[in-house]
């Protein structure tokens, strides 16, 4: 078990703060079967602070279409509840390679790096388990994932998602702790 998840949930126990959704996001991401995606997710979690969900899954961002559908190919559209799942093994792991085939999501200043002015950026749930790589081109701040769900509409949310547990999309407790889509 890696050493910073380990030592967050200690913090949190010590400092009476839920720890259960750090116990749940362990135990999804122990059942991610890439031990590579693991080591990179923990470093894109740690470098953009992603937020974590009650039942262990976390949140990311995702910019879209004016019409709300993929960059890539315009055939995914990304409304509040919308879910998507590819196949695994369609998922680029190498993430030497920038641009590949998968789901993106990512930090906000990725997600607003398309389509300037016309285009929107989604608040997306993504479980641990299904993270396939980090790209280095981009210093962690987007990843390839097997499957996502659109919660929120970015522009909608009353803050950015900077706190480290998320009880609802769009309002959270104040807890401080301190390319292609196919």
């Amino acid at each position: 078990v890696h050493g910073h998840v380990v030592n967050r949930i200690l913090d949190f126990m010590s400092n009476n703060l839920p720890y259960k959704p750090l116990v749940s996001f362990l135990e999804k991401l122990m059942a991610n079967p890439s031990r590579r995606a693991v080591n990179e997710l923990y470093a894109f979690l740690e470098h953009k602070a992603m937020p974590l969900t009650p039942d262990g899954n976390f949140l990311a961002y995702k910019g879209v279409r004016e019409d709300y559908t993929d960059w890539h190919s315009g055939k995914f559209r990304n409304q509040i509840g919308d879910e998507h799942e590819m196949i695994r093994n369609n998922v680029c792991d190498d993430a030497e390679i920038g641009c590949s085939y998968g789901f993106h999501a990512g930090s906000l200043e990725y997600a607003q790096s398309f389509g300037g002015d016309q285009a929107h950026v989604v608040v997306v749930e993504i479980d641990p388990a299904d993270v396939v790589s980090v790209p280095h081109d981009c210093n962690c701040q987007k990843l390839r994932t097997t499957k996502y769900k659109v919660v929120a509409h970015h522009e909608t949310i009353e803050k950015p998602l900077e706190e480290a547990l998320v009880d609802e999309y769009g309002q959270w407790d104040d807890i401080d702790d301190g390319c292609y889509d196919m």
